[in-house]
């Protein structure tokens, strides 16, 4: 309006305090709208997720509780990092060639990292089924690295997007009850009943269906990358 363009700038930073993800991208926009450098802040943010993923491994393996519960705040700050490089990407037309490769990477690191720490808890958790995890998304991504070498663009799906859902809620649950059973308070005497009670093993091979089922549906989305390989 035209109070709005009388005062500038000012008002539109007011405004943007009702919103912190507002300022923050309306900050980015003022402060370097000119500066290409910018562009590479979602590359940035998925390669800070690669790096925090092994040190939260080696925090939440530590005996002390206040390591372990440490590590589920970095867990949750590479995971926060995921969405906003994928928002910078698209409101600055950031995306890039290696963007694309990096950000589903870093993904995989994260729930690897997560993923690993799980028969740390319980014997439940068994390693065969998070192998087949890994086995699936490894395979996706080779899959990628053979279509960017071929120039060809891989399909997605809707189901891998709920399927990394899945994966990062199922995570949240089962590493926070990993912690919680260390602690003497009601929270504590309930996560240790939910592992007795078996049910968040059972929820991991629900995981691994709904992964491996994704990974089907990747491959036969993009049949043409292997007919496009074998003929050269």
């Amino acid at each position: 309006d035209i109070s709005s363009r009388r005062l500038g700038r000012p008002v539109v930073l007011m405004r943007a305090f009702a919103s912190p993800l507002s300022l923050f991208l309306i900050s980015i926009h003022t402060f370097f709208p000119y500066i290409p450098a910018v562009k590479s802040i979602p590359n940035i943010l998925s390669s800070i997720r690669i790096i925090l993923a092994p040190l939260f491994v080696f925090m939440y393996l530590q005996p002390e509780l206040i390591w372990a519960s440490l590590s589920i705040a970095v867990f949750a700050v590479a995971a926060v990092t995921d969405y906003f490089d994928g928002l910078i990407a698209r409101q600055y037309g950031a995306k890039s060639s290696i963007g694309v490769f990096l950000d589903p990477l870093a993904d995989k690191f994260l729930t690897f990292a997560g993923f690993i720490c799980l028969p740390f808890i319980s014997e439940q958790f068994s390693w065969w089924v998070i192998g087949l995890i890994f086995a699936r998304d490894i395979f996706i991504t080779v899959m990628r690295i053979v279509a960017d070498r071929k120039g060809l663009k891989m399909n997605t799906s809707y189901s891998a997007k709920v399927k990394t859902a899945v994966q990062i809620g199922y995570l949240y649950i089962a590493l926070l009850v990993g912690i919680f059973t260390k602690t003497d308070i009601m929270i504590g005497e309930f996560s240790r009943y939910l592992l007795d009670t078996g049910i968040l093993g059972i929820l991991l091979y629900v995981v691994m269906l709904i992964t491996v089922y994704t990974g089907i549906e990747y491959v036969m989305m993009n049949k043409g990358i292997f007919r496009h390989t074998e003929k050269n």
